[in-house]
């Protein structure tokens, strides 16, 4: 009867912990994904009552719309673009700051996690005032080299403003996943490194034959995180520094998902779109991960 009683106990310890967080996750994240998938088989305008059923419809108008197909390569732009920036930044900086004497090695750490204690609405609002043609930093530092004053309009241009989003977004991300890589590579061992010393090895092949392999599931995570992060929250800084625009050039799913529900009130196809981004997050994640877990076995 003791035994019982302590396993009902332990048993009701855990429901304490993962029910109440179970009960979130259903209705902050089950009960929405599901109404979407509801709403996404009906012509709605999200403002009134009336819904008409119309099945797929949604979906086949998502699939000949060019800008859900650009939105989409948008997205996956970023996501790429942010993968290999930030994680090559968020290494260096955390090997400098780890494997070097700095002096003020707290001060720039502090310094390179600032922006992460931003809101993107201001990091957004700033780098606009940096790309501004008339009263921009960017454009007043290139002036410094020519005789006449630049005021190239770096947002203006559908070729090429896309890659002008990854500088905000990439400065946006650094701190958080140096940080991650400093508590992982501060966890190494220092003997491994006086050993590989003792036998000739540089701070490269250290690096590499080291460092990585004992820090890979902490970067497998970040590039998993910023991947997710990516595709289902690049929407604020594109709102933010282009709305889309010009000419659709920078939209990516979410933008065109709130432009949809909210500026066309579409609901229905916006709904869709939430699916879309929902089925892309998992195929993508399960994806990277086989791919990680595969470059786990190579490092190794």
């Amino acid at each position: 009867m003791r035994s019982v009683s302590e396993k009902r106990q332990r048993y009701l310890f855990i429901a304490a912990f993962i029910v109440p967080t179970l009960v979130f996750f259903c209705v902050f994240t089950i009960y929405p994904v599901i109404q979407a998938l509801y709403y996404s088989f009906f012509d709605w305008s999200g403002m009134s009552d009336t819904k008409e059923f119309i099945g797929i419809d949604n979906f086949k108008e998502m699939w000949n719309d060019p800008i859900v197909l650009r939105a989409v390569g948008n997205d996956y732009f970023l996501v790429a673009g942010k993968i290999v920036g930030i994680m090559i930044l968020a290494t260096f900086f955390a090997v400098a700051l780890t494997r070097f004497n700095f002096k003020l090695a707290g001060f720039f750490r502090s310094i390179f996690f600032i922006p992460n204690v931003i809101s993107v609405v201001v990091i957004g609002v700033l780098w606009n005032f940096i790309y501004n043609p008339q009263i921009g930093f960017l454009n007043a530092f290139l002036s410094l080299f020519t005789e006449e004053k630049v005021t190239i309009t770096w947002l203006g241009f559908t070729s090429h403003t896309i890659w002008m989003l990854l500088p905000p977004a990439i400065w946006a991300g650094i701190g958080f996943y140096m940080i991650l890589l400093i508590a992982a590579i501060q966890n190494i061992p220092e003997s491994y490194y006086e050993a590989a010393e003792l036998e000739g090895a540089g701070q490269w092949t250290q690096f590499r034959s080291i460092t990585v392999p004992l820090i890979w599931e902490q970067m497998k995570v970040s590039i998993i995180n910023i991947m997710m992060t990516t595709l289902n929250g690049s929407f604020v800084i594109v709102w933010i520094m282009t709305e889309g625009g010009p000419d659709n050039s920078t939209q990516v799913m979410g933008s065109y998902l709130y432009q949809m529900a909210f500026r066309q009130y579409h609901f229905g196809f916006a709904a869709s779109i939430g699916v879309l981004i929902l089925v892309l997050s998992l195929v993508t994640t399960v994806v990277m991960q086989r791919l990680l877990r595969h470059e786990a076995v190579e490092l190794s």
